[in-house]
């Protein structure tokens, strides 16, 4: 089992190295030894581009026949836009599969492993199985639900404040949070914001790292009421689509399409309906989402449910001030005892700030 733990954590961590490059394909990454020598090494780069096990069983070459493939998630059994991995796994001649975790998907869990098993092929999962689990929470939602994974990003003071009683934000988090946020906007297909934001602020909402992406930037916008000379409209940066609630500007609609915005209109009467919103993107195949709205928008989202992780800086200042706005308002719970808990909790110092991540525990009527 030692040797296990050894290769299959390598795996991960050449799997991990992809993190806001596979999107809306999971993280894998597959190790192939043969008399304790590693042979091959593969991770999944690309969606539409061959699958960990096919990199690392090209790599091993003859040399895969008889060894063991280590791989972070159970081989793939149908043929999409690359053929199975199971099968290939199979013809390569290997002799033991040692598997993290089973495909989520209820659909095709375990075919990958039968392939394998009735193959001869001696099969061994659960190695480093919450690993594997915890780094695929965006896939392993997405694949079940076909919604996006919903991360919502603040930051804050140690009073809870985003901004002065004047709107001043610039800056509360250090230059180091600053640079971890733009990892985070790499690593999520979208960014979402309300109209208030761009008003305000005017934010490019893009990647500022070397080589990273920019995701779509997603406008929440009940009116239409963005301006024409925002970042967001102009720039050409990265897709920029809006939501709006029902009873939109037509006008204005017609004016922000000529400029290659896309606008998604919601059920909502006087606000976008949030849970539009979130089954829209997944039909779009969008996986991941970081929220990096207000405290309205992320009140919204809360509310209903919807947001599955929560990262906030925290920076060791103090504004004070009751009209300062803070980043989660709404109306809020009645009662202590309905607040939401975080779940998982993990705290990280960055810089002079502290940066808190957890998972919503939602309480159930």
């Amino acid at each position: 089992m030692t040797n296990h733990l050894f290769y299959m954590k390598l795996a991960i961590e050449n799997a991990r190295a992809m993190k806001g490059q596979t999107d809306p394909n999971p993280l894998v990454g597959s190790v192939i030894v043969n008399e304790n020598r590693i042979v091959g090494i593969g991770t999944h780069l690309k969606a539409g581009e061959p699958h960990a096990e096919i990199h690392a069983i090209r790599m091993a070459g003859d040399k895969a026949r008889g060894g063991t493939i280590y791989v972070t998630l159970e081989p793939c059994s149908h043929f999409g836009r690359t053929g199975p991995c199971a099968v290939a796994i199979v013809e390569a001649g290997i002799k033991t599969a040692v598997i993290a975790t089973l495909d989520p998907n209820p659909v095709v869990a375990g075919n990958g492993v039968k392939i394998l098993e009735d193959a001869g092929i001696e099969v061994v999962i659960g190695v480093m199985e919450e690993e594997s689990r915890k780094m695929n929470e965006v896939f392993n939602k997405f694949i079940v639900e076909q919604k996006p994974f919903m991360t919502m990003k603040a930051g804050s003071t140690l009073d809870g404040k985003i901004a002065t009683h004047t709107a001043d934000s610039k800056w509360i988090t250090s230059e180091e949070a600053r640079s971890d946020v733009h990892m985070l906007r790499n690593e999520h297909m979208a960014i979402l914001v309300g109209v208030n934001t761009v008003i305000e602020d005017d934010p490019e909402l893009t990647t500022r790292i070397p080589n990273g992406r920019n995701p779509i930037r997603v406008i929440l916008d009940s009116t239409l009421r963005i301006p024409l000379d925002s970042k967001v409209v102009t720039d050409e940066q990265a897709p920029t689509w809006i939501f709006t609630a029902n009873k939109y500007d037509q006008k204005a609609k017609r004016i922000l399409e000529e400029r290659g915005i896309s606008i998604y209109p919601t059920s909502g009467i006087k606000h976008v309906d949030p849970n539009d919103v979130v089954r829209i993107l997944g039909e779009k195949l969008v996986s991941s989402v970081l929220i990096e709205g207000g405290g309205t928008i992320h009140a919204a989202f809360l509310e209903n449910q919807l947001v599955d992780k929560v990262e906030i800086y925290f920076a060791p200042k103090l504004v004070g001030g009751s009209q300062a706005p803070t980043f989660l308002e709404g109306v809020g719970v009645e009662l202590m005892r309905d607040a939401v808990d975080l779940e998982n909790l993990q705290v990280t110092q960055i810089g002079k700030d502290i940066k808190f991540t957890g998972y919503p525990k939602y309480k159930t009527n």
